[in-house]
């Protein structure tokens, strides 16, 4: 928990950092809060199923930050009228996120008797994951127009790439992992309990309403796209002692975040 702690702490610090670099560029600034339920996609239950779906859902929070090209602190005015400025800003955030995990679907479900789904049923798992990094977003309607308020709803669509920290846990409520009597096949050797780190693509679409001058409210759709397969730590590539391999493990994780966030007009 103290390493969780101390790694928050340097990414909000470096967060800052950044903002107070960009703010000497003369750029206007917005800060916001973000939060809302994760739907965790992994090799915990099954592919494609309702329950799996719904059961394998966590939440996540928020700290995010935007660099607006529309308009500049300097001078109070807004800047030269080109394409980029009226219509893309950066966001940079600092998410943190929790999903609670078990099997789901046909092989778990009450008519299946056998060792392997008892073993399946036992077998529980959390991910905590840290996100750092930063999003190009495109407004297809005038920044400029939205901010002066002559419409209230402002459509985007983003996509960036995030540095995740990940501290995954896998354990059976019958027993030690990794003996018959408590593993399936496939899981054997192919999970981990140490935290590790990877690199995620992010790409979304969302809409902003405009509550006043200098507020607005967000629903945001996201996607985050994992370069690793143990976030959830779990990777069954291969059962039978590594010599048979595992079709239904295709992809790595990863998650659907439908968030609601508050954004301020800091200059």
């Amino acid at each position: 928990m103290n390493t969780k702690i101390n790694v928050l702490v340097l990414l909000f610090f470096l967060f800052l950092v950044k903002q107070n670099s960009f703010s000497q560029g003369g750029f206007s600034h917005e800060v916001g809060l973000i939060t809302g339920p994760i739907v965790f996609y992994s090799d915990f239950g099954q592919r494609y199923d309702f329950e799996t779906n719904t059961g394998n859902v966590g939440f996540g929070v928020g700290l995010i930050h935007y660099i607006n090209f529309s308009y500049s602190s300097d001078c109070n005015c807004y800047t030269r009228d080109v394409y980029f400025n009226d219509h893309f800003k950066i966001r940079s955030e600092i998410d943190y996120h929790k999903t609670n995990l078990q099997h789901y679907g046909k092989w778990v479900a009450p008519n299946r008797t056998s060792l392997t789904a008892d073993q399946l049923r036992a077998m529980d798992g959390s991910s905590t994951v840290i996100e750092i990094g930063s999003q190009l977003e495109y407004f297809p309607f005038s920044i400029r127009d939205f901010a002066a308020g002559q419409y209230k709803i402002a459509p985007f669509i983003s996509l960036g790439a995030h540095w995740v920290n990940f501290d995954p846990e896998v354990y059976s409520t019958i027993g030690t992992l990794n003996n018959p009597s408590t593993t399936p096949d496939k899981y054997y050797n192919a999970f981990q309990q140490e935290p590790a780190s990877t690199w995620a693509v992010v790409g979304g679409i969302g809409i902003r309403y405009k509550l006043s001058p200098l507020s607005d409210l967000m629903l945001d759709s996201r996607w985050h796209f994992y370069f690793s397969d143990w976030v959830d730590g779990l990777n069954p590539t291969f059962e039978n002692n590594g010599t048979v391999p595992v079709p239904e493990n295709k992809a790595n994780e990863w998650i659907y975040w439908l968030n609601v966030g508050y954004i301020y007009y800091i200059n």
